[in-house]
């Protein structure tokens, strides 16, 4: 008698890995859809990555999420998308017919965040983007993708920024870290993808006073929840997306591409994360 297949079963490729909330809101999906399956997180050194993901499915797994510091690597190890080459970085892996290809989900979480948090936020004509790293990547290639006209970017390396500006194109446009305060009376989206404001590092020095009354604050950073820039911008009454509602909707497309269903992003996942989230 033939064995039982069994259950699918995806993981998180990371070094280290161990904080990630990515097998509690799989986890939680799993049980709310009723479907048979797994979730582990899976702690591979640099050296070995090439051969963890060349072996994906002989290790049991029909698909993969990736951190740091494989996304880049990831990229070169599967068939990437036109969004997974433009941010350089994959987070989501999965096979069809039998080949890896690879995407990457932070551009939609992004938005999709943005979307359920502020709906409307796109009729922005400017956009003001705090840092030039792989996050920051996904932000600008989402804001350009959904029509921002002009999206500029503060870094306090301005060569950084200046490299994002030379692949994007004349949408993006670099501006000194120091003079950020000019450019917020016209910016109808200010995105904060920078560490500032996390845990444990300085607090992000933005005068959110400055922004117009229907602007929209978001901010990447998710420990803590209430960032100092987004208690500033909700005690001004102007609309937040946060960096936890980031995590989850960016989670979405590869659940569903593993599993086969969509899932949504509920209060009640959301509540269970941010639970999680207050024990650290």
């Amino acid at each position: 008698m033939p064995a039982e297949p069994k259950p699918p079963a995806a993981c998180l490729i990371g070094w280290p890995a161990a904080h990630s909330r990515s097998p509690l809101i799989h986890h939680y999906w799993l049980r709310a859809l009723g479907i048979e399956g797994g979730y582990t997180i899976e702690s591979v050194p640099p050296e070995d990555v090439a051969d963890f993901v060349g072996r994906l499915s002989r290790h049991g797994f029909v698909g993969a999420n990736v951190t740091i510091p494989h996304k880049e690597r990831a990229l070169l190890l599967s068939v990437s998308d036109e969004p997974a080459k433009a941010v350089g970085a994959a987070n989501t892996l999965w096979y069809q017919g039998g080949t890896l290809f690879s995407t990457n989900t932070d551009i939609e979480g992004f938005l999709n965040n943005l979307d359920a948090s502020a709906p409307g936020w796109d009729a922005a004509t400017d956009a003001l983007v705090l840092g030039a790293g792989g996050a920051s990547r996904a932000v600008v290639f989402g804001l350009i993708e959904r029509g921002i006209k002009r999206v500029h970017l503060a870094n306090r390396t301005a060569g950084r920024a200046q490299a994002l500006a030379d692949q994007f194109g004349a949408a993006v446009v670099p501006v000194a870290w120091e003079t950020v305060g000019e450019v917020l009376p016209r910016a109808g989206l200010l995105v904060n993808t920078t560490s500032l404001g996390m845990k444990g590092q300085p607090a992000l020095d933005i005068d959110v006073g400055l922004l117009p009354q229907e602007a929209v604050v978001a901010d990447l950073v998710y420990v803590p929840l209430q960032t100092p820039l987004l208690t500033a911008a909700r005690a001004r009454g102007l609309r937040t997306a946060d960096g936890l509602g980031m995590l989850l909707h960016q989670a979405v497309r590869g659940f569903e591409l593993w599993f086969g269903k969509r899932p949504e992003v509920t209060p009640e996942l959301r509540a269970l994360v941010e639970d999680d989230l207050t024990k650290v």
